[in-house]
């Protein structure tokens, strides 16, 4: 009776950094989301909030956004960089399991367009210093490269090619236009802002006009502007409860079957993902999203996961949608419910993504 279960999976639209939500921070942002898969599900009071932030300004987003959205509850926020947003569900589930609650909402947000600028203090001076754009994920002296660099690395050593790159990511626009034009997420996303559309998807971006792209972190390197994901603004909620609450609800739900996490060379980071992958994985899913950061990365995870490409973000991934990093994690939770849920298409799925510094997060989701 301790199962956890995603009954409710809401989100924002994903904006463009300085785009559409440029001027909404990230508890304005998480707010709307929360109470509306709360509402969806009728109820009007939860254990507790979790929910993942990277770049906000600290001081416990969860609890301003928990206390905005009317929850009077402690709320607690995770950074395990992009995949802080699927952390912070499996910490609820893992609270769940535990005993210590049977209601949680849970999942990420990330304002990228209002995070504040950071400094680091330079020979103990009270003022500020050097600016800087991300924190470090490993010690200098065992290897900590920008994600891009670190992109094309993985792609060179996995073998996959500029124009399977390009393909993918063609593939991810079409998929994520199509969907956009035939409502199916709709049912997801919560107004915020008069915000209702996902701003990045390109209608007409085929593997000719990606192929004029050129490389955007090394000079040889095969991950350009087009084939990697943006940089984006949103949020990301679930509502999940144990199995007796979902049983008591009489609703149905996506159910949280396995969980890991897991660490590889942080020169290598965009395989972080691939033994969470492998310990979570013993069937094969109908569905899978992973979370599309660079076209190269991604298929080099695939493949070392066994996993067809073809099951992959069937209605587009973030190199289409955006990927506002610390909600792009429960954004992957949010579209399997879409799919497997309120679809029915399938009964089996995997969200996984890989973060900063070579970690990574997977899990396995079966309805019921």
């Amino acid at each position: 009776m301790t199962t956890p279960v995603v009954i409710a999976a809401r989100r924002t639209a994903i904006g463009n950094a300085f785009g559409a939500l440029r001027g909404v921070p990230v508890d304005q942002l998480a707010a709307p989301v929360l109470r509306a898969a709360l509402d969806d599900a009728g109820l009007s009071t939860v254990d507790d909030v979790v929910l993942g932030n990277v770049f906000g300004p600290g001081g416990n987003p969860a609890r301003v956004a928990a206390l905005r959205a009317g929850l009077a509850v402690p709320g607690v926020t995770v950074d395990r960089q992009c995949a802080s947003g699927l952390a912070a569900i499996t910490l609820a589930a893992a609270m769940i399991r535990a005993g210590e609650g049977e209601v949680f909402l849970a999942g990420g947000v990330e304002s990228a367009s209002t995070a504040p600028f950071r400094a680091w203090r330079v020979d103990g001076s009270s003022e500020p210093g050097e600016f800087y754009t991300r924190a470090p994920f490993a010690p200098a002296e065992i290897g900590d490269p920008d994600m891009g660099p670190a992109a094309d690395l993985v792609a060179a050593e996995a073998g996959i090619s500029r124009q399977r790159q390009d393909a993918f990511a063609a593939r991810s626009h079409a998929r994520a236009v199509a969907a956009q034009r035939a409502g199916r997420f709709d049912a997801e996303i919560v107004p915020v802002a008069g915000v209702v559309r996902d701003e990045r998807p390109r209608d007409g971006f085929t593997e000719a006009r990606l192929a004029r792209f050129r490389p955007a972190f090394t000079p040889d390197g095969t991950a350009t502007a087009a084939n990697s994901c943006g940089i984006n603004d949103g949020a990301a909620a679930v509502l999940i409860v144990s199995e007796r609450v979902q049983r008591r609800l009489g609703v149905p739900g996506l159910r949280l079957a396995a969980s890991a996490t897991s660490a590889v060379d942080p020169n290598r980071l965009g395989l972080g993902a691939v033994p969470a992958m492998r310990r979570v994985l013993d069937r094969r899913p109908d569905v899978v999203e992973f979370n599309e950061a660079f076209a190269g990365q991604a298929l080099a995870c695939l493949d070392a996961a066994g996993i067809d490409e073809e099951v992959v973000s069937p209605d587009g991934g973030a190199i289409a949608l955006g990927h506002p990093w610390g909600a792009s994690g429960a954004v992957l939770v949010v579209r399997l419910f879409g799919t497997l849920v309120r679809r029915r298409t399938g009964s089996c799925g995997l969200a996984a993504l890989s973060a900063g510094g070579g970690v990574g997060v997977a899990t396995r989701w079966e309805t019921g």
